[in-house]
């Protein structure tokens, strides 16, 4: 039985694209394996849960309760992919817990797949972050977000010594095109004709990067 993936998409700061990139694996892992659980952990709107509510349930980790609630969800190998919108202000308590209670090895021995997706951003609480993460997660399932909308082609020396994602910057009528609530990646990749559009090289492009990501989940699992 092949592993069950739970990417967590994070960032020590708001705006840096964590929800863009938490849709985009959400709407590409429902066309790939045909289902997928989304976690919103979100103060801020839109989020996930605005842009997917069929797919979406919200989560909190601000208490006990939540926490186990939504680990017993997590470490569960039943072949259905999960993505955490993790907000930044949950970004300390959410990993303070995971390393608490030996989350990574403990999905290791489940059959579950933890995947970061870090948000990769130069200022000293995301170097930190980063860092952070570095000590509880192998460095196969740690990424690097360079949203070039954030990064603007400098990476850190810290993040550049780890796997990476880079995600293309889009004109800001692009950007605001895909913003929109009702704005379905997948449904855009089968109603466009034109295949040579900016946009749907872009979403092509990022779908391709998560299943190589998802193809070497398989090799790990046979």
């Amino acid at each position: 039985m092949r592993r069950t993936p739970v990417y967590i998409i994070c960032s020590t700061r708001p705006m840096v694209g964590k929800t863009l990139v938490a849709r985009l694996l959400c709407e590409f892992l429902k066309l790939q394996r045909g289902d997928v659980i989304g976690f919103d952990v979100s103060l801020k709107e839109p989020s996930l849960l605005d842009f997917l509510p069929k797919l979406t349930e919200t989560a909190d980790v601000n208490d006990t309760f939540g926490k186990m609630s939504l680990m017993d969800r997590l470490i569960i190998n039943d072949d259905v992919a999960k993505v955490i919108d993790l907000g930044y202000f949950a970004f300390d308590e959410f990993f303070k817990m995971t390393g608490e209670i030996g989350f990574a090895k403990e999905a290791a021995r489940r059959g579950v797949a933890p995947i970061v997706f870090f948000m990769g951003d130069s200022d000293r609480a995301s170097l930190r972050g980063y860092e952070m993460l570095q000590q509880q997660f192998t460095r196969n399932s740690l990424y690097v977000i360079d949203n070039e909308h954030v990064l603007r082609g400098e990476i850190p020396v810290v993040l550049a010594q780890g796997r990476m994602l880079r995600i293309a910057a889009l004109p800001v009528f692009l950007k605001t095109y895909i913003d929109r609530l009702n704005f379905s990646f997948t449904g855009y990749l089968r109603s466009e004709q034109d295949s040579s559009t900016e946009l749907h090289q872009w979403i092509r492009k990022n779908y391709f990067s998560f299943r190589e990501i998802e193809l070497g989940l398989l090799l790990q699992g046979s």
